[in-house]
């Protein structure tokens, strides 16, 4: 079962959640049913067909192993940093986080299809946030239960496509009972964060893909004039993109606000950016946050310890150009989404050369004319950038 995919999904955890308001309305703590009925629910999303209601063992069977593994993987580096703190195991713990995940992304490559599951790079990036943050000695002190931990990693508000969240806010939110006031607020912004979903995925994303996308003539270069056929299509297929992950986001967000969780937002009107660095700023937001600080922010330090190279930022634009292809990699090892990611590192590093360069020349003037000029510019290249990933272009 794909969640929030149909009204099916949407019945189930309606009806599952009744006690965790009713409780939360009285101001009583509900996690103890909230992992309970995880558990139902995680059942439900992988190891369950929808079309014929039938057992789906191999996804069943993949996300049980894979989650042990990450569970004793944290638990042994935890036991290991409480007492010494070498670099080579930190990075074999990283490596063996990771693994998994490569080879998910890998295997199908050369057309083998062991193991994998909805979800699996999400709860990845969890789990090596976790192993990175006890080696930065910020969870040196805790001994998380496994039973939180587990929780945590397979979250079923988020655990198909996020937003990803953070450990320490996850768990302050897992052991505050809010008061009834507090709750009743998490409830009314739950809702209308569900509410604003269905508008998003079920009504504009749906009109979107079933009544223009369906209907352009097929996007090869000798069968379409330029603006049907390529034009058209890049931004209505950025806009459909947004709504439908937008959508999804409101689900996964409204659920977790009604389970007393305030899982982070995704999005924040990345259509307005004024500038690409603004963008990323807003769009997918837990995604680009956690590879900023998980990547781009240890590479550059990393390197800037090591000093192998003195130029600030050269050390930076190398950074960006990992970052960025890394994320483009983790979409798929097609063409089309390593030059999205290339072309997303492109831009950012063009945008800092001119930003300092503005900063002596003051040519670009920060006022109402040149921030409508940036959010017109930043849109038309970043649904450029979208259409690179569709891979209509190539």
């Amino acid at each position: 079962m794909i969640p929030y995919s149909d009204f099916t999904f949407f019945y189930i955890i309606g009806i599952l959640l009744i006690p965790s308001v009713i409780l939360g309305l009285v101001g009583r703590s509900s996690k103890k049913y909230n992992m309970f009925i995880s558990v139902i629910i995680l059942a439900l999303i992988f190891g369950v067909r929808m079309g014929d209601f039938s057992i789906n063992w191999k996804s069943f069977i993949s996300i049980t192993l894979f989650t042990v593994f990450q569970v004793l993987l944290i638990k042994c580096y935890h036991k290991y940093r409480m007492t010494k703190n070498t670099a080579s195991i930190f990075v074999l713990a990283v490596i063996l986080g990771i693994l998994p995940l490569v080879l998910v992304k890998v295997l199908p490559f050369f057309d083998l299809h062991v193991f994998g599951f909805l979800g699996v790079s999400y709860i990845t990036f969890k789990a090596v946030q976790i192993i990175m943050e006890t080696r930065d000695g910020m969870m040196k002190k805790e001994n998380i239960a496994i039973s939180e931990l587990i929780y945590f990693l397979l979250f079923f508000p988020t655990v198909s496509s996020g937003p990803i969240d953070r450990w320490k806010r996850f768990d302050k939110d897992f052991k505050t009972i809010p008061t009834k006031d507090a709750y009743r607020e998490m409830l009314y912004k739950g809702i209308n964060s569900i509410f604003l979903g269905f508008f998003y995925k079920f009504i504009v994303a749906f009109l979107l893909y079933n009544k223009v996308l369906m209907y352009l003539p097929d996007r090869t270069f000798g069968n379409l004039n330029f603006f049907e056929g390529h034009l058209m299509y890049m931004y209505v297929y950025s806009l459909h993109l947004f709504f439908d992950f937008a959508g999804y986001s409101c689900f996964a967000i409204g659920v977790s606000y009604i389970m007393g969780v305030k899982t982070p937002q995704n999005f924040n009107l990345p259509f307005i950016s004024r500038n690409i660095k603004d963008f990323w700023n807003r769009w997918h937001m837990s995604l680009s946050f956690w590879f900023r600080d998980y990547v781009y922010m240890r590479f550059v330090f990393w390197m800037t310890k090591k000093k192998w190279i003195k130029n600030r930022f050269v050390v930076s634009y190398i950074g960006y150009f990992l970052l960025f292809f890394l994320m483009g990699i983790w979409h798929g090892l097609e063409l089309h989404f390593v030059v999205y990611g290339l072309y997303h590192a492109l831009l950012i590093i063009c945008f800092d050369k001119f930003e300092r360069w503005n900063k002596k020349k003051k040519i670009w003037k920060d006022n109402k004319w040149t921030h409508a000029l940036g959010i017109i510019i930043t849109f038309h290249v970043v649904c450029f950038g979208f259409y690179i990933f569709s891979g209509t272009l190539f």
